[in-house]
């Protein structure tokens, strides 16, 4: 019994509007399951299980050179969470996409599983 693959949700007010950035602005293919309801095709993906107090999860978007891709998408009009800064494992910033949804985007210093 393999795992297939991994369907992600992100919870929004503004659905409408975040589906139009992830398919105008992000590029991203789709298909439209029925009356404008869009499921996207994801890029490669990779999990990292780390400690934690309590159990989380959380959602990133990473990228080659952080610089570019954030002048590419506030060309978009996507906002961020201020400049960049360095982590351990990156260069990170946070998006500010429709309806208040905040995800990490971050050029990775570690090697990809993919």
């Amino acid at each position: 019994m393999p795992i297939t693959g991994v369907h992600t949700i992100l919870y929004t007010a503004q659905a409408e509007a975040l589906r139009e950035v992830l398919r105008d602005v992000f590029g991203w293919s789709h298909i439209d399951v029925h009356d404008g309801w869009l499921i996207f095709a994801l890029p490669p993906a990779e999990l990292g299980v780390h400690p934690a107090e309590s159990p989380h999860h959380e959602l990133s978007f990473m990228c080659d050179d952080i610089a570019e891709t954030m002048a590419e998408l506030q060309a978009k009009g996507i906002e961020f969470e201020g400049p960049p800064t360095s982590a351990g494992f990156g260069v990170l910033a946070t998006m500010v996409l429709p309806g208040d949804v905040k995800v990490m985007l971050y050029q990775p210093r570690h090697p990809t599983a993919f």
